[in-house]
């Protein structure tokens, strides 16, 4: 292990690397600093939601959907419009956003087929 890395407290991932005073897992996109020495059940976890450009989402936002997505027999087209989401701390099957959006109602969706609207 170089002076450069440091493993991830969380996944175990070696390629911890050091952006300011935190180190960063790129992963898990966990960080922390290393004058922690609370076991990690005790550090507090700050999840990061970030769209598909990279923008911190935060519940209560309004995002577009970047690409067509199949929901049963229909389609929500690429663009649409989603008011209100709400980020999840445990994913439902990989998806970390609960919405409703018309005309479909309640769906799931990843943080990586959306951008924030500005």
């Amino acid at each position: 292990m170089s002076a450069d890395s440091q493993p991830c407290p969380k996944c175990q991932s070696p390629y911890g690397y050091q952006d300011g005073n935190l180190w960063i897992c790129p992963e898990c996109a966990f960080e922390w600093a290393l004058d922690v020495v609370a076991p990690f059940e005790e550090v507090q976890v700050s999840a990061k939601f970030l769209d598909a450009n990279g923008v911190q989402l935060q519940s209560g936002d309004t995002v577009r959907t970047t690409k067509d997505l199949k929901v049963g027999s229909e389609t929500i087209k690429s663009g649409t419009k989603v008011k209100s989401i709400r980020l999840l701390d445990d994913p439902v099957d990989g998806h970390d956003i609960s919405c409703k959006i018309d005309g479909f109602g309640s769906v799931y969706l990843k943080c990586s087929v959306v951008k924030k609207d500005s």
